[in-house]
């Protein structure tokens, strides 16, 4: 027996399914864990060796020589109500599920507030307990989770506000969109729509999607000649966008039109504009961001900038799990944009 294996007397094994499959161990491993690397012949032939064997994975064997726990962590520095409240967590979940499920790993939450000490959550990543980890919602104020990636395999969905670790090299792998450019997508359209004294609702400023699309505001803005001084900062939730449409009314009673950095805060603006008396979007226009379901449960449908949040979680997966076979995936996925027109603009 190989020293430090674990076998059971007539049950098959890896090595005798690569010979029979006339392929090496590796690739049967790649197979196993649904790694997109293999080309569909040679997965049929491994598909049909673990037929004619009865070939099961030993999950504890594996562990045990690669001292891998078969974990992943999908860690979500927001509070609960947030996270199972949120559209956009719901979507980015079920991808990851879905492209794990082919997969022998299994997911494990941790939510840490953004506002409170992540040391337990480091403890737990750095401990041993998963091999990798998913990192959603990233706020620049997680410090530990700017330097992690040097220690274990991470990929971040949406771009963290750090660029390189300590080492000075880039050590970050995400999956985004680009939020500047869906920024500019909705603001372009209120513009060419005749609108000209255009507000905008942010996110939360400690989180590069909201700033990005804050600048991508800004950008076509200044593209038209347009004034940028009509800003009102949220935090992602609803009542925050009710909040803020109510600051720029108040601020800028000339406002003829909102982006806004999020569809649940523009379902709290069209709340407040309807309380206001404000027609939309014959007197204020209103463009949102994520194409989630607050876009179409209220009574006026939300024109939108649609992110395919479902799809950025099955890459996210994917990119990590390439990373935990010793592939090289892409370090930096970019996903496309669309403007979703209803009748919010």
């Amino acid at each position: 027996m190989t020293h430090g294996a674990v076998a059971v007397p007539g049950r098959p094994t890896l090595e005798e399914v690569a010979r029979l499959a006339g392929v090496s161990r590796a690739t049967v491993s790649r197979v196993i864990n649904a790694s997109p690397k293999v080309s569909p012949e040679v997965q049929t032939a491994v598909e049909a060796a673990i037929a004619e064997l009865n070939y099961v994975p030993n999950r504890a064997a594996r562990s045990l020589v690669a001292r891998a726990t078969m974990s992943i962590a999908l860690v979500v520095p927001e509070d609960a109500h947030r996270f199972f409240g949120d559209p956009y967590f719901a979507d980015i979940v079920q991808g990851i599920s879905d492209r794990l499920d082919a997969s022998d790993y299994v997911l494990n939450l941790q939510l840490a507030h953004p506002s409170s000490p992540t040391e337990k959550t480091r403890r737990y990543l750095l401990g041993g307990n998963v091999d990798g980890a998913l990192v959603v919602s990233h706020h620049s104020g997680d410090h530990f989770l700017a330097s992690i990636g040097e220690a274990l395999p991470v990929v971040f969905g949406g771009r963290p506000m750090h660029a390189r670790g300590a080492s000075g090299r880039p050590t970050d792998y995400y999956v985004d969109v680009d939020n500047r450019l869906g920024a500019v997508q909705g603001t372009r359209y209120l513009i060419d729509s005749g609108r000209r004294a255009i507000g905008t609702i942010t996110g939360p400023q400690d989180m590069p999607a909201a700033l990005d699309r804050a600048a991508g505001w800004r950008d076509a803005l200044h593209e038209a000649g347009l004034s940028d001084e009509r800003v009102a900062h949220g935090d992602f939730t609803e009542e925050s966008g009710a909040r803020a449409a109510t600051e720029l009314l108040d601020r800028h009673p000339d406002l003829d039109a909102i982006f806004v950095a999020s569809d649940a805060m523009a379902s709290g603006a069209l709340a407040t504009l309807a309380d206001r008396g404000h027609n939309v979007p014959r007197d204020v226009a209103v463009v949102g961001y994520d194409n989630s379901r607050y876009a179409t449960r209220g009574p006026i449908p939300l024109t939108t900038v649609a992110q395919p949040t479902k799809e950025m979680g099955i890459v996210m997966a994917d990119t990590l799990l390439r990373l935990l076979a010793g592939e090289k995936p892409k370090r930096v996925s970019l996903l496309p944009t669309e403007l979703i027109r209803r009748a919010s603009a």
